[in-house]
């Protein structure tokens, strides 16, 4: 399989041998495919990440939860991203929402990477308009039970859970997505947006693993992997395996599904709790 990260300049020279998928999104009320519209790279398709990467929301399953197969397929399918397709992703935000593409295919046994350094990281001009996705079927597959973590797995003090979320939100700060604000207890904190540097580009191995290291995060085997809905928890995997640390699993409920039930405990401030 295709390492979970690689260069523009990797992607210039298999240009011809992929598909390019545009997965930017926004919490906001940001149009992504208008943005999408007004400028991408050259060739890309757009995937919407609400729509394809995402199944029904609910109290238990979250606001993101992994879609049904079959309906993955069937969006897949509709971009243009056939059973053999090597698909490299990016986003407008260091790779965190196009990651939750690259981590599904992954997970499938599909070839997927993320193009480090994303959108900005791109020296060539954009596209503007939308592209036409080739004619492609892809297959439907279960999602593989061993890569995946349920809330009594997060619940679990003797696994290591790692929350991607910023500082302030994992602290307590309120916002308008969940019902509560906090985080799991016994969670740590290591925000998925900076595993990558100011530059846009990727940390370097040792400092990734120093990174998770300091989280009590050694080996991927032992990580439970949360966010707010399971969507930039899965940088957190692809860099885990990127640094070597193996493969870890996603919740993909995460804060979203943990914070609509108000007999679980809820933590504040920068500790675990």
């Amino acid at each position: 399989m295709i390492a979970p990260f690689v260069s523009p300049a990797w992607l210039r020279e298999h240009r011809d041998e992929v598909v390019l998928a545009d997965v930017r999104y926004g919490l906001g009320a940001r149009d992504d495919r208008a943005s999408y519209a007004g400028g991408h790279l050259p060739g890309a398709v757009f995937v919407d990440l609400p729509g394809v990467l995402s199944g029904p929301a609910g109290d238990a399953a979250g606001r993101h939860p992994l879609p049904d197969p079959e309906a993955f397929a069937t969006g897949l399918s509709a971009a243009g991203i056939g059973d053999d397709a090597l698909v490299v992703a990016y986003d407008d935000a260091g790779g965190v929402m196009a990651a939750r593409l690259v981590w599904m295919l992954r997970a499938l046994g599909r070839d997927a990477a993320l193009l480090d350094g994303g959108l900005a990281g791109w020296d060539g001009p954009p596209e503007p308009g939308e592209v036409d996705p080739p004619p492609a079927s892809a297959t439907a597959r279960p999602w593989p039970a061993e890569l995946l973590a349920t809330i009594d797995d997060a619940t679990d003090r003797g696994l290591v859970v790692l929350d991607a979320r910023p500082p302030e939100r994992y602290a307590g700060a309120p916002d308008d997505l969940d019902p509560r604000a906090g985080h799991v207890p016994g969670a740590r904190n290591v925000p998925a947006r900076g595993n990558v540097g100011a530059d846009g580009r990727l940390l370097p191995v040792d400092e990734l693993r120093a990174r998770f290291a300091a989280a009590g995060a050694t080996d991927a085997a032992d990580v439970v992997s949360t966010c707010g809905s399971g969507v930039t928890a899965c940088h957190t995997l692809l860099a885990m395996e990127h640094a070597g640390l193996g493969r870890g699993r996603l919740w993909p409920g995460s804060w979203s599904a943990y914070s609509r039930d108000p007999a679980r405990p809820v933590a504040t401030g920068a500790a675990p709790g």
